[in-house]
C-alpha cells in the first residue's frame, strides 16, 4: 500500500484534510473576498468534505479503494 494513501486514510490524515479545508474556506471568504475568494472557498470544500466523509480522492490513482474504511481494512 502506498504510504501517502495510508496516511491520508488514517485519523491524522483526515484531520489534516479537514483543517486544511476549513483554513482554505476561511481564507477565501474572510481574507480574499470577491470572486477569487469564492473560488478558493469552493476548492477548500473538497478536502473538507473528503475528510468528513472518509474518502481519499487520490487513492484510485494509486490502485487503492476510494473509501478510507476499505483502505484501513486492507492494511
Amino acid at each position: 500500500m502506498n504510504p501517502f494513501v495510508t496516511f491520508m486514510a488514517s485519523t491524522a490524515g483526515r484531520l489534516v484534510r479537514i483543517v486544511a479545508g476549513v483554513a482554505l474556506i476561511a481564507w477565501g471568504l474572510l481574507g480574499l473576498g470577491g470572486s477569487t475568494g469564492i473560488i478558493v472557498a469552493v476548492v477548500g470544500a473538497v478536502p473538507l468534505l473528503a475528510g468528513l466523509f472518509d474518502v481519499c480522492l487520490f487513492a484510485p490513482l494509486f490502485g487503492c479503494p476510494f473509501s478510507g474504511t476499505k483502505i484501513r481494512a486492507s492494511r
